[in-house]
């Protein structure tokens, strides 16, 4: 099976605007995606229960007569536990006591000092009150997913977790289900699409209203996410998959293009990315490529993502590599070399860097520790992976002493009418003009 991926050089004059050509994917919902979407918030936003239960029935072609027939007991979730393997029940335990082990690290506390005037000043750290998670369903079942988001929220002290699950003709992954009841949610609904987001964003008479949504979805469910955010918080409108792996030509062939495989086989539009300082290697690569892609169950999607987003890019020096990774800035990079450390520190930007030719990106999406819900198309630039952070907020502590207060109000003074703002330069120096 010969697979024709991209070759790019970085020595070529033309090579920037050959990789953007490459790295190119629009996320821009067109607008019937826009239009759809737009029409199904109203409606929820509108007739509240009423409007969920018949947009779930259609879309997911249900019958149910309730939003009460769409939560899913806690009960049920316990079940599950019955119908998988003991392996897996296993497995779920052992990513859930790292991911939590792992967030324990994150936690933020509040803080204060004392001035020498006798000020305090501080910031206080409170967890976000209610959380909602939207968890993909169908083929697009994602327990590890489950685990990612709901254990971070848990660990930040997030009081109450609220999932929306569609089921397609009503079918439930028990593994899914039994991943939220280690998770320790507290309501499950099996609503999915563009309503679940607009009931989380909303509330209705029996979905809870939500602060924040997290959780990953297609193009409406993204659309949606997007439109009412300001709502609601989101964690991000992700894009593909990606993966970037720096190889210094001493790893095995075989496993850098499972590494390849690994993102590929997400969908058609994940993107895989090589570089390496050594031509043979990147050879050996695609001689490995053809020799294992026939025995990927799903080595059609493979295919389809390598030949239209897959790259090649051959470098002279771990320098150049360092600044290709930067100019992509991956959801996920492996350095794949002699010496990782030393060049992460020339990694400046990166969803998530696994160090070593035996730490595949495979061990960060399910157990790891570290969440897998990470920034996607170039912007780990600006962003981070997901963490206890988005769950926690931030209030800043001011606590003036009457000193201090006379001495920062000539201060505000005249910057409040340097700025026109008389009411404000008046409030602080009344404190000033009272002690006199």
């Amino acid at each position: 099976m010969t697979v024709s991926i991209k070759q790019l050089d970085f020595s070529d004059t033309n090579f920037s605007e050959e990789l953007n050509k490459a790295l190119a994917w629009d996320s821009i919902s067109d607008a019937v995606v826009q239009d759809s979407v737009a029409s199904i918030l109203s409606d929820i936003k509108t007739r509240g229960d009423d409007a969920v239960v018949e947009w779930t029935n259609k879309l997911d072609r249900l019958e149910a007569g309730s939003i009460e027939a769409l939560e899913i007991s806690q009960e049920e979730l316990k079940n599950s536990f019955d119908l998988i393997p003991a392996e897996q029940a296993e497995a779920l335990q052992k990513a859930a006591d790292r991911i939590r082990r792992y967030h324990e690290k994150q936690k933020q506390d509040s803080w204060q000092y004392t001035d020498e005037d006798g000020s305090v000043f501080g910031q206080k750290v409170t967890p976000i009150d209610r959380v909602g998670m939207y968890v993909p369903g169908g083929k697009a079942s994602y327990p590890s997913t489950v685990l990612m988001d709901a254990i971070p929220a848990r660990v930040a002290g997030v009081r109450e977790i609220i999932v929306t699950l569609p089921t397609p003709d009503g079918g439930k992954n028990p593994l899914v289900l039994a991943a939220l009841a280690l998770a320790g949610v507290d309501r499950v609904f099996a609503v999915g699409g563009v309503q679940a987001v607009g009931a989380l964003a909303y509330g209705t008479k029996t979905i809870p209203r939500v602060d924040k949504i997290v959780g990953p979805g297609n193009i409406y469910v993204a659309t949606a996410k997007r439109a009412v955010f300001g709502q609601v918080g989101i964690d991000m409108v992700a894009g593909p998959s990606e993966i970037l792996v720096i190889c210094d030509g001493k790893t095995n062939p075989d496993w850098i293009a499972m590494d390849l495989f690994s993102q590929a086989e997400h969908d058609e539009d994940a993107q895989s990315i090589l570089v390496s300082t050594d031509a043979d290697f990147i050879d050996a690569v695609r001689g490995s490529i053809e020799k294992l892609l026939p025995d990927m169950p799903r080595s059609d999607i493979i295919t389809a993502s390598l030949e239209s987003r897959g790259v090649f890019i051959s470098v002279a020096d771990m320098k150049e590599a360092a600044e290709v990774c930067n100019q992509i800035a991956p959801e996920h990079v492996e350095l794949s070399v002699q010496d990782p450390e030393t060049l992460m520190a020339d990694i400046r930007h990166a969803g998530a860097i696994f160090l070593g030719r035996y730490t595949s990106e495979s061990l960060g999406d399910y157990c790891a520790g570290p969440s897998h819900v990470l920034p996607t198309s170039g912007t780990a630039r600006f962003s981070s992976a997901l963490g206890v952070y988005d769950f926690q907020k931030r209030s800043s502590i001011i606590n003036c002493s009457d000193a201090a207060a006379r001495e920062l109000a000539r201060t505000a003074s005249v910057l409040a009418n340097a700025e026109g703002l008389i009411a404000h330069a008046r409030a602080a120096e009344l404190r000033d003009e009272e002690k006199k």
